[in-house]
């Protein structure tokens, strides 16, 4: 998992499987069993982290491999559903025909991956949970994963459930913000796990809540982001044409006091209403964050704009994009949103060399 830092330090998790996990791994109560990596070496498909959940019918959420490792996989997760037993299996793939194994990947790499029994008020689905509520709320968090031990259960334990001689590894994963595998002993009892630093996933906010905005939610929402939408009409702010997301119906002079932009990764200002879109992006300029604001719109528009804004027009510019989106040649609202939240993932993974208004038409 790698957590991403922007020049007001505030850190976002672009992984987020965890997120889609939640969204959707307990809705069926089916029983399952929840498959963790805790250690890899050499190519490996995903990292230590990533999860998985296997249902008792054969369904799955998640990847731990391109696909070949998953059949096999599922066999061991069908035992540890029937015996409600929580174990640990390696996959050494770093042999020339895979003879160990007989999977024939390829992929020179090997993994160690603990299944443990998992399904809606299980220890792992706590964990989790708990997990995904601090995450929600912006805050940083760790789940600990004890694949070896001799006298701890195996299974993935959160913050709330640490035994108390992990406690102190826990802070101090979240104190360097990194992950690290743990390997140790105390009072003859050894164990070894896998402490994963989860940084909050990313936060976008969208003002202006027309129908375009719909498409370009829905993209972010499908990747795992917190989402905030905000507009002043009412025929817009509806919740209902949001799912999953936080709708705020608010002047857009009154952002700042209806919205927490110090917790917003980034933020796209398209309301298609001038005078809302300067408020927006006046109300930004002065909270100085977030450090990626996206505005839509032609060139003759955004002159406009910036006229209005005066002196913040210059203050802006370090953190404005505009047109915001990757240039793809986006005609439809849907080829649009994705223009855009790509153009944002990107930022956020560090790929831009820097904002600033875009040379595009």
């Amino acid at each position: 998992m790698t957590a991403f830092i922007s020049r007001n330090r505030s850190i976002v998790r672009l992984d987020t499987s965890l997120e889609l996990l939640l969204e959707y791994g307990w809705k069926n109560r089916l029983a399952g069993a929840l498959a963790t990596v805790v250690s890899t070496a050499g190519s490996t498909y995903r990292k230590p982290g990533a999860r998985m959940l296997i249902f008792a019918d054969g369904s799955y959420l998640g990847l731990l491999s391109g696909g070949c490792l998953e059949a096999d996989l599922k066999l061991h997760a069908q035992e540890v559903i029937e015996c409600a037993r929580t174990r640990a299996v390696e996959y050494d793939m770093r042999g020339p025909d895979d003879i160990l194994f007989g999977i024939g990947t390829g992929c020179e790499g090997a993994m160690r991956v603990l299944i443990e029994p998992a399904r809606a008020g299980s220890a792992a689905a706590e964990a989790l949970d708990t997990a995904g509520r601090i995450l929600r709320a912006g805050e940083p968090t760790c789940l600990i994963a004890v694949h070896e031990a001799t006298e701890l259960p195996l299974g993935t334990y959160s913050i709330a459930s640490l035994p108390a001689f992990l406690e102190d590894a826990a802070r101090e994963v979240l104190a360097e913000r990194a992950s690290r595998e743990l390997d140790f002993e105390r009072g003859g009892a050894r164990a070894r796990a896998f402490a994963q630093f989860l940084a909050p996933p990313p936060h976008l906010l969208v003002c202006g809540a027309g129908p375009d905005a719909r498409p370009v939610v829905s993209a972010a929402r499908a990747m795992g982001w917190r989402v905030t939408v905000t507009d002043h009409r009412p025929a817009y702010a509806d919740a209902e044409q949001f799912p999953g997301a936080l709708v705020v119906r608010a002047d857009a002079r009154a952002l700042l006091d209806a919205v927490d932009v110090d917790r917003c990764h980034a933020a796209v200002v398209m309301s298609h209403h001038l005078a809302s879109d300067v408020e927006y992006l006046r109300a930004l300029a002065r909270a100085g964050r977030p450090d990626y604001i996206g505005l839509l719109g032609p060139a003759a528009r955004r002159r406009r704009i910036a006229e209005e804004l005066g002196s913040l027009a210059q203050e802006l510019q370090p953190r404005l994009r505009g047109p915001v989106g990757i240039d793809i040649g986006a005609v439809i609202p849907e080829a649009i949103a994705l223009a855009i939240v790509s153009e944002v993932h990107a930022w956020l993974a560090g790929r831009l060399r820097s904002t600033g208004a875009t040379n595009q038409p």
